[in-house]
Order: structure tokens, then sequence, then C-alpha cells
């Protein structure tokens, strides 16, 4: 039996999309059941997403688009939907994220999210939230888009050693997140380094933090803080974490040194796997 709980499209961008999902499947005079064959899902699936049960993926809304002929709306709308999953405290770092023209990273015990494969985020979001883990993934998917653009911003990112060696996940999932890494090794605006034990004591060891640039905007430093994040602008925090950066890039091993180590580790600790590429 077909779900007809009603929803209130202003209540979030989830209940807007779901709406206008069952809105425009109507006027097509289509039920779920014969909507979910054309997009080749299940037609609960279809009416769990129309009463805001269930989170759509970005596929689901272009095959969507292309069934109804929207003209792109739920390719559209989808963007903010998995925007809305993002944790309440981290949405406005994400909203900055997007906009920054240079991101400048230290990671103390993780890959940056933007670097994550989708596994090895699948790995760390299901720790403390394994009831929301899908939505949490596509969401975090959803802010990678922004290297893709035809404009991306530079993306400098200093791994402590220690991020290789941590096991997040199986060693498969481990493997294929550092063969990932390596992928960037010749890009022209993502940068790796990775900051070795051999440094020992460093401008960071109070712990992971973002700085990001714009081009009309003043930079902002981004730390996260159990249970939330910190952001300022503070032109004081700014001067002493750019510095701060400056000397971690300097301590770090250079852009080929850390994909050898890369490539080591993912080998030597994970097992290199026939057909996982490491050039």
């Amino acid at each position: 039996m077909a779900n007809i709980r009603n929803l209130d499209p202003s209540a979030s961008p989830l209940d807007y999309y779901g709406s206008e999902l069952r809105r425009l499947r109507e006027e097509a005079k289509l039920n779920q059941d014969q909507l979910g064959a054309i997009l080749f899902c299940t037609g609960s699936l279809v009416g769990q997403i129309e009463t805001a049960r269930k989170v759509p993926t970005r596929e689901f809304s272009e095959r969507v688009d292309a069934a109804l002929m929207t003209g792109g709306l739920f390719s559209r709308l989808v963007g903010l939907v998995l925007k809305s999953q993002l944790p309440t405290w981290f949405q406005p770092y994400a909203e900055m994220e997007a906009r920054a023209t240079y991101i400048s990273t230290y990671q103390a015990q993780l890959v940056y999210g933007l670097l994550q494969t989708e596994e090895y985020a699948r790995a760390v979001l299901g720790v403390e939230n394994p009831d929301r883990v899908d939505e949490m993934v596509a969401a975090r998917m959803e802010r990678q888009r922004i290297l893709g653009r035809e404009q991306p911003p530079v993306l400098c990112v200093v791994l402590d050693e220690a991020v290789l060696h941590r096991q997040i996940g199986s060693p498969e999932i481990m493997r294929n997140q550092l063969a990932h890494l390596l992928t960037f090794r010749d890009h022209p605006w993502i940068q790796v380094q990775v900051l070795p034990f051999a440094a020992g004591q460093h401008s960071a060891l109070m712990g992971s933090f973002t700085l990001l640039r714009f081009d009309d905007d003043p930079d902002l430093f981004y730390a996260p803080v159990y249970g939330g994040g910190h952001m300022t602008a503070n032109p004081q925090v700014i001067r002493e974490r750019s510095v701060g950066y400056a000397r971690l890039q300097a301590s770090a091993l250079s852009r080929e040194d850390s994909a050898a180590l890369i490539a080591r580790v993912m080998e030597e600790r994970y097992g290199h796997q026939p057909g996982t590429a490491v050039a």
C-alpha cells in the first residue's frame, strides 16, 4: 500500500524534495511501483523518499529528472538535501569550504574529508553514527564535488604519518584509500604531503586544523573540537596559524617523497594487490 504520509514542504530540504517528487510523479500519472520500475529501484524506495524517510542519492535524482523530464530540478535539489544531512554544527564550515579559493589543512588522525574514499568515509562515520551512515557518507561525497568544478579550489594537505598507519576499516579499505591519495600526485591543484614521525615536535601538536582563503572575504581558521568545531576570522589567529602551516609544509616530505612513503606503507602494511595502482 502506498505511503501517503503528508509532508510540510517548508520543514526541510528533504521534505521539499519528497513533496515535489510525489507531486510530479502524480502529475505523470504513475504510482510508486511504476516510477520505481522506470528508475530501476523499488516502489518502496520511491515511497520512502517521498515521505522523507530516506535520503535520495545524486544518481537517483538524475534518473528522476530523466524519467519525469524535470529539467534538472532534482539534480539541483539533491545538493541541498545532502548538505542538510551534515551535522548542524558542521554546516557553516562546509558552506565556507565550498566557497574557498585556497584550502590548507593539517590532519593528525584521518585523511581529509575531501580526499576520503567512500569506503573509508563509511568506516569513519559508522563508528558513532551507525543508523545514519548512508546519509552521512552521501553528504561527505557531495562535499567532494567542489574538486571537480571548472575552477576548483587549490587544496594543500599535510597528513601526519600516523594517518597512514592507523587502520580505518579493513586492510583493503586502507589500501584503496592510500592508492586514492596517490592519484593526486600530479594533480595541478591538489598537493598531498606527509609529515614524517622523524619531524618530531612541530607547530601543530595541538591537533588538526584548516585555513580557508577567499577572493573577496577574510581568511578563516577552523579546528574540530569534540562535538563541534571552532571557526574564526580573528586576524591574529590567522597570522599565527598561517606561519605555523608554512612551517609544517617545510617540515613535511616533498610531494614526491610523500607519494613514495604512501606507496611503501600501502604495500608493506596493507599488502599490495595485483591491479591496485601505485603510480
